[in-house]
């Protein structure tokens, strides 16, 4: 065994006894931990999307069932199930073929007993496996292909179980062992595994037109591929086809719906797909070639495919061959396939996607890791040192950072000390966390239960449609302070043990808290002392059970997890956010200092009240068009001061989108003072009344 494999073994060995050891963890085994932190370091990696874990095991009939976490794809069709082998052994063993293909079935059986009622048959606290149980049911005619795959700390045979099927679904066998995981978090590789064998797939090569420029360190392939040879590539590999630097962009504008003119050609002149389409633009790693009998060039395999234009294209074809059920028989798309043979690869990639998504209302935002946005945020963190001046974050800009900064300060013992204390991994942040930290507090908690990649797509959408102002230290602290909210949040309601949904309940959770404070927290005194306090943390256990039996109500006879994504449950739910109580935590009382909200001393006053939070709630609760009317109506009678005016007015703005800015205390005082003065005088009444303007006589 290679030395770097078996540190990395070590480590990841460590992360795991790490975090069981953690009093954040509760009573946790180990096997649930791995599984734990392996699918949420992929999820980092891109390698898996929207994956939990869910460890269950139990008897249908005399055979023995076991999960540990599953993953559900709509728009493929295809349901994942991880199923976890974790030794605990160093150096890692080399697991038996026998040990592999029981984990496969065991998982299975989940799947088949899922669709044959197993969810009536569980215990009625069970509720995570149970809704899995239940909705696998429901969906069964939906789910085309079932993907079990092995998460373990040992070695995998050479061979896994060939694919499968069952009652008309292909079964899939797959398998991050140790090895494998070394790959893809160690070096950080993140497209090595997307083998695609054309000869097994179709039974034949594919013809291709060779380039080779004179220079340019890349040899160019010019081909005409099966429509239905790419919706099934798409099926087998999907968003990890898409480069991962443009996904924002690829994940949401090309899975969202099939394009309407590419839907009518696919269904009604599929043969002139070619001349209609522009065709796709991808990168290899490495490509295989033979020749045919005449001599001419054929593709046999591509490794490391990567589409860098054309996405829409791609995921259009798979929808309308899997969800659509319309033949691709006939469909043929261009293909030009660009393999670098001289260069930095990584490089390479950005630049083709770059040049070939010009067309498209591609921005900067949507190349995250060489984001300005994301480059400002890791300066910052590399800038904003603690108050003791001992220590800082980490900013994970780029996956697997980290672990190059780590391993270049183990070159000398007194760097690699130093790196620990400055920067220990409970001060690192990734592009992940930022998007699940910010969209929490922005009231986007339905945007944060699509898991962690999608959330991130739409966090990267979301700035490209209204650019940010640039990141300054503030924000950095302000940011940093939020992550701790969050992340004490997700301990307080791993401690208190909720059967299901504890990171749902989390992020609801954070946006509560956002909601009833207006935002307005001390974010300065967090970040001075870098942990809530403990009147903090006795709101947020107060407040956890009444989230969860929120989200529970809301959901009503609806499945919870598919629920809580939509925006429908925070509109709901934060209607009946339970509510703030006297004496406040410090991090909220002391909200309305100068120093924390940037205003005056004589704007605010330097300690908030329960009151003050309760106007800003009713003030969020009006929507824009009656914040208008008043403001409208009571500059025409001249019923309110053009102060109070143009406050109804500012707040109509706020309504308007969505309460992104929240209301200042004083805001919320003198418009609903100027709301009430409103109503008492009967003007609000009649809602067809016609408003004169602003200079004609009352």
């Amino acid at each position: 065994m290679s030395e770097p494999r078996d540190i990395f073994a070590q480590e990841l060995a460590a992360d795991v006894e790490e975090a069981v050891a953690s009093p954040d963890a509760a009573t946790v085994h180990s096997s649930v931990m791995f599984t734990h932190v392996v699918l949420e370091r992929l999820e980092e990696a891109g390698r898996i999307e929207g994956a939990f874990d869910l460890f269950q095991e139990g008897f249908a009939g005399r055979a023995m069932y076991r999960i540990d976490g599953y993953s559900i794809d709509e728009e493929r069709g295809s349901l994942e199930l991880f199923t976890t082998i974790h030794t605990g052994e160093l150096p890692p063993r080399k697991l038996t073929a026998a040990e592999v293909r029981t984990a496969y079935e065991r998982a299975l059986r989940f799947a088949k007993a899922s669709v044959e009622g197993l969810a009536d048959k569980l215990e009625p606290s069970n509720t995570d496996a149970s809704d899995l149980a239940r909705r696998i049911e429901r969906e069964a005619d939906r789910i085309t292909t079932i993907r079990l795959t092995l998460l373990t700390d040992a070695m995998t045979p050479t061979a896994l179980p060939s694919d499968d099927s069952w009652s008309d679904r292909l079964i899939e066998h797959d398998a991050f062992d140790i090895e494998r995981l070394y790959r893809v978090l160690g070096e950080g590789e993140t497209r090595s595994d997307i083998s695609v064998d054309l000869r097994q797939m179709t039974g034949s090569s594919l013809p291709c037109l060779h380039l080779k420029p004179a220079s340019g360190g890349y040899q160019a392939y010019l081909a005409v591929v099966p429509g239905d040879l790419l919706s099934r590539i798409y099926q087998r590999y999907g968003v990890r086809l898409l480069e991962l630097n443009v996904r924002a962009f690829l994940g949401i504008q090309g899975r969202k719906s099939v394009n309407a003119e590419l839907r009518r050609t696919i269904a009604e002149q599929p043969s002139m797909f070619l001349a209609f389409n522009n065709g796709i633009v991808a990168t290899v790693d490495d490509i295989v070639l033979e020749k045919d009998a005449l001599g001419r060039d054929m593709i046999s395999a591509l490794r490391g495919l990567q589409i860098v234009n054309g996405g829409q294209t791609t995921a259009s074809l798979h929808r309308a061959r899997f969800k659509e059920s319309i033949k691709l028989d006939a469909v043929e798309v261009p293909i030009k396939i660009i393999h670098v043979t001289d260069g930095d690869l990584a490089t390479m990639v950005s630049s083709v996607s770059r040049a070939a998504n010009r067309q498209n209302t591609v921005q900067q935002a949507d190349f995250s890791a060489n984001d300005p946005f994301h480059q400002a945020v890791e300066e910052l963190a590399n800038n904003s040192w603690l108050d003791s001046g001992k220590g800082r974050w980490f900013y994970e800009r780029a996956r697997g950072s980290y672990l190059a900064a780590e391993q270049k300060a183990s070159y000398r013992a007194s760097d690699t000390q130093s790196f620990r204390l400055q920067t220990p991994k409970t001060r690192r942040l990734s592009k992940l966390d930022l998007a699940r930290y910010l969209n929490s507090w922005s009231g986007l908690p339905y945007r944060v239960c699509l898991g962690g990649q999608k959330n991130f797509q739409h966090f990267m959408q979301r700035m490209k449609e209204t650019p940010p102002p640039p990141p300054d230290e503030k924000w950095f602290r302000k940011l940093v302070s939020i992550g701790l909210v969050f992340r004490a949040t997700e301990r307080i309601v791993r401690q208190m043990g909720f059967p299901a949904f504890r990171a749902q309940i989390a992020a609801y959770l954070v946006a509560a808290l956002a909601q009833r404070t207006g935002g307005r927290i001390d974010f300065e005194m967090i970040w001075k002392r870098q942990v809530i306090s403990s009147e903090l943390e006795l709101l947020l256990r107060a407040w956890a059970p009444e989230i969860d039996r929120l989200l529970r109500t809301t959901a009503g006879q609806r499945n919870p997890g598919e629920w809580f994504k939509k925006e429908d449950c925070w509109k709901e739910l934060r209607l009946h956010l339970p509510p703030l109580s006297d004496p406040l935590p410090p991090e909220i009382a002391g909200a309305g200092t100068p120093s924390s909200t940037g205003e005056t001393a004589d704007s605010v006053p330097s300690q908030l009240s329960v009151d003050d939070f309760n106007r800003i709630a009713r003030c969020m609760e009006i929507n824009s068009s009656e914040w208008l009317r008043a403001a409208e109506i009571g500059q025409s009678r001249r019923l309110l001061h053009r102060t109070l005016v143009g406050i109804c007015r500012t707040l109509a703005g706020y309504a308007a989108t969505e309460w992104e800015r929240r209301p200042s205390p004083s805001q919320a005082r003198y418009g609903l003072e100027a709301l009430a003065t409103m109503r008492s005088s009967g003007a609000l009444d009649n809602s067809e009344e016609r408003l004169l303007p602003a200079d004609d006589p009352a």
